[in-house]
């Protein structure tokens, strides 16, 4: 089973999983966020510091709708660069670009654990519903904190566990119970989003992350929670040299 897996087996599994859903991945994100995956994005770059003519480089960016966020954000004298080991994802992203006339991001097939970039590239690096699917994590906020540039932001975007007592059961109920019968409604593969909500489960807490963000040599590593403790945003700086 999939919560077993780690290392090389676990991002055998994890890239052949989405490159599977890779067609129906934008339907179900809005479905099942309730349409309400693309606020949670536009917060998120909100926290990025970024600005007009900035740089910067989305990790995991499935089919590109943070990249998407981060190309308005820097406007077109600025560049992003969306990176996904899925080339049904990336093929999709690119794709979205040319329709939507963004001219100024760009996506390739790379590994979010070996970035392939020089060091102190970027003015930010974001990362959206990725972190808790990548084989070292470790190793992947490593790799963004060397390419983003001194002073310049690591921003996380994760589903994570509502804090609410009087919450909790009702989103548990919706999260891990009605996610994958949702999924099979619109005929995707049903143990995508089994794995979905099993993985949330097991990946660490939004305290945990922060010090794990810590350990990779960002400072004033904070968070904000969204739908009440649902999702989580995550802001790390690299320290000025």
């Amino acid at each position: 089973m999939s919560q077993h897996l780690s290392g090389q087996g676990k991002e055998t599994y994890v890239k052949n999983l989405f490159s599977s859903i890779a067609p129906k991945y934008d339907l179900l994100n809005s479905v099942l966020s309730l349409t309400r995956h693309k606020a949670w994005r536009r917060f998120a770059v909100s926290k990025s510091g970024l600005e007009p003519g900035r740089h910067a480089l989305d990790v995991c960016c499935g089919t590109g709708d943070f990249a998407f966020e981060l190309a308005r954000r820097v406007g077109p004298d600025g560049s992003v660069v969306g990176v996904d080991f899925s080339s049904p994802m990336i093929e999709i992203a690119r794709q979205k670009a040319i329709c939507a006339g963004l001219g100024n991001v760009d996506f390739i097939e790379a590994n979010a654990c070996a970035l392939p970039f020089a060091d102190n590239s970027f003015d930010c690096v974001t990362v959206g519903f990725g972190l808790r699917n990548v084989a070292d994590l470790k190793l992947a906020v490593s790799e963004m904190t060397r390419v983003v540039k001194p002073g310049g932001r690591i921003v996380n975007l994760e589903i994570s566990q509502v804090r609410s007592p009087l919450l909790s059961l009702p989103w548990k109920l919706y999260f891990y119970g009605l996610t994958p019968r949702t999924a099979s409604l619109f005929h995707a593969r049903r143990g995508a989003y089994e794995y979905l909500p099993e993985s949330v489960r097991r990946f660490m807490s939004r305290e945990e992350l922060a010090r794990e963000m810590e350990s990779c040599g960002l400072r004033d590593v904070h968070f904000h929670d969204l739908m009440f403790g649902a999702v989580c945003v995550h802001i790390g700086t690299k320290p000025d040299i």
